[in-house]
């Protein structure tokens, strides 16, 4: 298996402290170990997303309240909602680790429990999906691997190769933070990826984000004002066969 930049103890410190800041380094045990004096007093906050108002999640893993996951959680499942009775796909382990998952999970690095550690552009199941779902994993792929280089055409393969699994009317749901790699940042600009549709969210305060625009949400900050994303964007894809291929 190719190695992974936080495969190790020692490299994970390392790209840690490279991706989020060195204070995030004594930030996040604080904030592990406070969990559960800080969950009960945080304010319940709703978001607007595709006419529909969710709730944002807390929970300790992650700190969720402190980073994207805050929303991307309640997104992912919503799609989970639409597509409930299809063959679905998470690619990246993220889901598995807030309650218990039925649908398959596909991981190059992560091991747990009923996870296929493959690359999806080498991963050939018998049957399609009506849903692919993405978690946060797509701005890793190509930028935290060893080599640290290609990331735009990796990101760009490893969406087409989704796009390839999806049945007729499948779709793949992809979120990513805005900031964190900037060669997925550029794609955005540039209008290099094949989405159908497109949904952006910013952080106005610690707690509350809001739907926004490309142009406002390309113009925020990863780690400030506050920690990890400020921004993020979900993102749909139609199967490679209905739409055109990029």
């Amino acid at each position: 298996m190719k190695r992974h930049l936080y495969n190790s103890r020692l490299a994970k410190i390392a790209w840690f402290v490279r991706r989020f800041g060195f204070a995030e380094l004594f930030l996040k045990p604080c904030r592990v170990v406070f969990a559960p004096a800080i969950l009960p007093i945080l304010p319940r906050r709703t978001f607007q997303f595709r006419g529909s108002t969710l709730e944002c999640f807390y929970h300790r893993y992650n700190m969720t309240w402190a980073c994207e996951r805050c929303v991307e959680v309640p997104i992912a499942r919503f799609y989970l909602a639409r597509h409930e009775g299809d063959r679905i796909l998470e690619v990246g382990n993220v889901l598995s680790h807030y309650s218990p998952v039925a649908h398959e999970v596909l991981d190059k690095f992560e091991r747990g429990e009923r996870v296929i550690n493959q690359d999806v552009v080498d991963f050939h199941p018998l049957q399609k999906y009506g849903l692919i779902l993405s978690i946060s994993t797509f701005e890793h792929i190509g930028f935290d691997d060893a080599a640290e280089e290609g990331s735009a055409s990796k990101i760009k393969a490893a969406i087409q190769a989704c796009r390839a699994l999806l049945d007729t009317n499948g779709r793949l749901v992809v979120t990513v933070p805005i900031g964190y790699n900037p060669e997925l940042d550029h794609l955005l600009k540039n209008g290099e990826l094949p989405f159908e549709q497109e949904f952006y969210l910013r952080r106005t305060q610690r707690t509350r984000w809001e739907p926004c625009g490309k142009t406002e949400a390309m113009d925020c900050h990863y780690r400030e004002p506050f920690p990890y994303a400020n921004a993020i964007l979900a993102a749909e894809f139609a199967a490679a066969s209905s739409s055109t291929s990029p």
